[in-house]
């Protein structure tokens, strides 16, 4: 956990991106029960937030990624972010939809792309990684270079490790699910009576609940 995994995750709970409720759990569209829910498209509604991510992904990317040719955003949720990212870095930006368009050239990724591109791939949010992981490979099969991915949160399930260490591909997040329940504590956002609640529910969070 370092200092800037601390200030995005604040961030976040301040202007109530991240939701928690363990006496009154969402459902996700998976049908899962969750004392947690995330929605970073909120983001962009606050600019100095949403400036403050942009600017710590771009840090992320000149830091790891330095010779990045694309940027590429994952429908919906990262597609802005991205392109204020790809704007920063003065990069070209595309973006990858979960299916292909439904008429006209019927187009799974929107933009232009010269093939074996360097491509660092943003998403806003990582829970399985499966949907994260087949934006990724729409890419390669687009004639891209997956060099890695970034992310604001991911949820630390050990199912999304597995996913992105067998897809052989580097996944960067600004927060993640450790941090979020160390500095909600500490903020006074979770009590410590409900922190055994949500750590049971990361370990098994398909039959929590049920």
């Amino acid at each position: 956990m370092n200092s800037t995994q601390i200030e995005v995750t604040k961030k976040l709970l301040e202007i109530n991106t991240i939701k928690i409720q363990p006496a009154n759990p969402f459902t996700w569209a998976s049908g899962w029960k969750s004392p947690i829910y995330c929605d970073n498209r909120k983001i962009l509604s606050y600019p100095a937030t949403r400036t403050y991510i942009r600017d710590r992904f771009v840090d992320v990317i000149k830091e790891k990624y330095p010779d990045a040719e694309i940027i590429a955003g994952v429908a919906t949720g990262a597609i802005a972010i991205g392109a204020l990212v790809a704007e920063v870095l003065g990069l070209p930006f595309i973006y990858v939809r979960a299916k292909p368009k439904g008429h006209g050239l019927e187009n799974l990724i929107e933009g232009e792309m010269e093939p074996n591109k360097k491509v660092v791939v943003v998403e806003d949010l990582i829970s399985t990684g499966g949907s994260s992981l087949k934006a990724a490979e729409a890419v390669t099969n687009f004639g891209g270079n997956v060099v890695g991915m970034v992310a604001i949160f991911t949820y630390n399930f050990p199912l999304a490790e597995g996913n992105f260490e067998k897809a052989g591909i580097e996944l960067t997040t600004l927060s993640n699910y450790h941090v979020l329940i160390d500095t909600a504590v500490e903020i006074g956002e979770v009590t410590t009576d409900q922190v055994d609640t949500l750590l049971k529910w990361r370990e098994d969070p398909a039959v929590w609940g049920k």
